[in-house]
């Protein structure tokens, strides 16, 4: 009789074969047999025409989707690139020179920005020229950006589009600071200086008309030009005193005077940031003593001075200070100065109100709480007059002269004005 394994179910009490024979439990298949226990690939001849037809048609999609774009501008004319033209500046209009970087040109009443003058990061001011449409910048170049070999010129732009014309090169010796009476436009309009400082002090000359240097006159010991009648124009010294030089036709020296001090340099020195007036210029000191000169007959001749602070507001620490520290509208005979509280020595220090006072009268008339504190001013010649503020916040503010109020606020003026400089001469 066969045996059967211990595990098998069998009827009780008897000998029989089991009911329900042993069932083997079955183990895992291998890989071998899985792989040879899978269909072989489908060998269907439209099955395969399908899958290559899709694929066919895919490609050709994506081919379509990237001609798609040049077929739809093939029949487009390409943009000419041109050159826009500025309109003729008014008397509201300015430029915000940047310390390192270009001049932009705005509109102080309509807050309208109308160009972007690209000069050297080394280009101290600019001069107008309004009778032949140009512009003239004192400029520095290196080869190496920073370093390397130096070309200084006057570079001549278009005043409509703001492109270079032409170059006028410089003696190596350009003061490279931005400060407004660096290069004036003398009064025959055909002669520009130029001041140099390397660190001896000379004025470069040139004839504007003709496109070429005249000549380098050494002023030692004074700076900036400051243009008069006659082909003229007054320097600042260094013991106190102001300097007259004259020119002949062809831009040559023909006569030199100088004054006699005026301003103590050590103990009430002048901001070196002069504003013209109808015959002369005005400075005022540190101390906020206000001068004003004036040339006839070959004479220097200064005023007596006059304070913008009385002895209580002195008490209370006013003082001028900024950078752009004093402004003067000629048709209202008024003078604006920037003010702040603060100690001895703060002469730098940006303004938190600007003073308007009367030239004839010699006292304040008006007080403009600035929105931010302030470093340079500018105002604009004429009916419609607007002072313009440079503010600490990378603003400028505008306010009208007549009403005493902010008119507007141009936020976007790139980078910080070093420099606010109107037209029309100025």
């Amino acid at each position: 009789m066969p045996r059967f394994p211990q595990s098998s179910v069998q009827d009780p009490g008897s000998n029989r074969q089991p009911i329900i024979p042993h069932i083997a439990a079955r183990e895992a298949p291998t890989p071998q047999e899985v792989v040879s226990s899978r269909p072989p690939p489908s060998s269907d001849p439209v099955r395969l025409r399908r899958t290559h037809d899709e694929a066919f048609v895919m490609r050709r999609f994506l081919i379509a989707c990237t001609l798609l774009p040049l077929l739809a501008t093939a029949d487009i004319k390409p943009e000419e690139i041109t050159v826009a033209k500025m309109a003729k500046p008014t008397n509201t209009w300015l430029l915000a020179k940047s310390t390192f970087g270009p001049a932009y040109v705005f509109d102080a009443e309509s807050g309208d920005m109308h160009g972007l003058l690209s000069v050297s990061e080394w280009t101290p001011a600019l001069a107008l020229d309004e009778k032949r449409r140009k512009i003239y910048a004192a400029e520095s170049y290196y080869t190496r950006r920073h370093r390397g070999e130096r070309s200084d010129m006057l570079t001549v732009y278009d005043l409509e589009t703001l492109t270079p014309e032409a170059e006028i090169p410089l003696p190596n010796k350009l003061a490279a600071l931005s400060f407004r009476q660096y290069i004036g436009m003398l009064s025959d309009r055909r002669h520009v200086a130029v001041f140099n400082m390397d660190p001896g002090q000379s004025v470069a000359v040139v004839d504007v008309r003709d496109r070429e240097f005249v000549g380098e006159i050494s002023i030692a010991g004074c700076a900036l030009i400051m243009p008069v009648d006659d082909r003229g124009f007054l320097s600042l010294c260094g013991d106190g005193s102001a300097q007259l030089i004259r020119l002949n036709k062809r831009g040559e020296e023909t006569l030199r005077v100088r004054s006699e001090a005026f301003f103590d340099v050590e103990q009430d020195p002048v901001f070196d940031r002069p504003v013209p007036t109808a015959n002369g210029w005005l400075l005022v000191s540190f101390g906020g003593q206000v001068f004003e000169l004036t040339v006839a007959d070959d004479a220097i001749e200064v005023s007596e001075p006059w304070s913008v602070t009385t002895d209580d507001e002195k008490e209370e620490n006013w003082r001028v200070g900024g950078y752009q520290v004093l402004e003067y509208h000629i048709g209202l005979g008024l003078v604006f100065t920037l003010m702040h509280q603060g100690g001895e020595d703060t002469h730098e220090d940006a303004g938190t109100e600007v003073w308007v006072s009367s030239l004839e009268a010699r006292r304040k008339i008006a007080t403009i709480e600035l929105p931010s504190k302030g470093s340079n001013l500018l105002v604009s010649q004429g009916d419609e007059a607007y002072l313009t503020v440079s503010g600490q916040d990378n603003k400028l503010h505008v306010f009208d002269v007549r009403k005493a109020k902010l008119h507007r606020t141009i936020e976007q003026v790139g980078n910080y004005p070093s420099l606010l400089q109107g037209f029309a001469g100025r």
